[in-house]
């Protein structure tokens, strides 16, 4: 029983689906599979079962396969013509908001994309850190609905992706060159919400795929691992995930516990997706208190295509 569950989550992953509930939630934690898997293959081998043993075996190799980092890493060849450092938060319900502020002034990252950025976190942020960020893009809302783009850098509002949750959007001047900003925060793949998850995530891609040449940022709480196949589809548009490109895919996010910070069981499903326009040399993630996410800090540099 427990191979064959296995067995449908990795067959799922191999056809690039994601299948309905609990396929979808089982897929983001796929690197945990080979912990059944080796159970399995245990039991197997103490029972003498050649054929369990093989197919315990199979299932392990699947899982340590679709373990490998996924998407593009090629380098930019343009020369380098701006530093930035990014921040994203899901500061859950407002609840992290302080402490966000705190992590803010230690890390000075030069573009902040906070979720469930309530209106007194709104409020928060544009008292304690308006003097560094005077430039902002926000939803203004009640508990997750709302969130917030800072920056350092002149920011021209955009319409932003529609969404159950505010995703506002932005053109940041970098240096003379316009940079897309768009903030992700999809609803998440709940029972009963996997077709809602799946559609928001489609809307994400048709952004990603709008963006043409110009360099493009999208960060936030996708909701979504790369073992889900609609976040592939967002990658497969030319965009990387700068973590991976600093060397740390597989890093959890979620769930962080309040005590611990670091989830000891978990899935990284915040991200910073960047243009080909960027290369990334470090990927930090803080634990802050008062929320159930890990906050994502990268560092990236910004190259020019002429």
């Amino acid at each position: 029983m427990t191979l064959t569950a296995v067995s449908v989550v990795l067959l799922c992953r191999a056809l690039d689906m994601d299948g309905v509930t609990p396929l979808p939630q089982l897929l983001a934690f796929l690197p945990w599979l080979s912990v059944p898997g080796v159970v399995a293959a245990a039991l197997a081998a103490l029972a003498r079962r050649r054929t369990g043993l093989v197919w315990a075996a199979v299932a392990l190799a699947a899982t340590g396969w679709f373990w490998q980092p996924y998407g593009e890493t090629a380098e930019p060849q343009g020369r380098a013509v701006a530093q930035l450092r990014v921040l994203t938060s899901n500061v859950e319900f407002g609840g992290a908001t302080e402490q966000l502020v705190a992590a803010v002034r230690r890390e000075r990252p030069d573009l902040v994309f906070v979720q469930e950025c309530d209106l007194d976190c709104s409020a928060t942020l544009k008292e304690r850190l308006g003097r560094r960020f005077p430039y902002r893009s926000l939803v203004a809302a009640t508990g997750a609905e709302g969130s917030a783009i800072l920056s350092r850098y002149p920011l021209q509002r955009t319409p932003g992706v529609a969404g159950t949750l505010g995703m506002p959007g932005a053109v940041a001047e970098v240096e003379g060159r316009s940079v897309r900003l768009q903030l992700a925060h999809p609803m998440p793949p709940v029972p009963g919400g996997v077709g809602l998850w799946r559609a928001e995530l489609r809307e994400l891609e048709r952004w990603a795929r709008g963006g043409g040449a110009q360099p493009t940022v999208l960060a936030g709480d996708f909701n979504a691992s790369q073992d889900h196949a609609a976040f592939r589809r967002i990658l497969d548009t030319g965009l990387r995930d700068s973590a991976r490109l600093a060397g740390s895919a597989r890093t959890p996010t979620w769930p962080a516990s309040t005590a611990s910070g670091t989830p000891a069981l978990g899935t990284q499903i915040d991200h910073v997706l960047v243009s080909r326009d960027f290369t990334a040399s470090d990927a930090r993630f803080l634990d802050l208190p008062n929320t159930d996410h890990r906050s994502l800090v990268v560092d990236l540099t910004l190259h020019a295509r002429d």
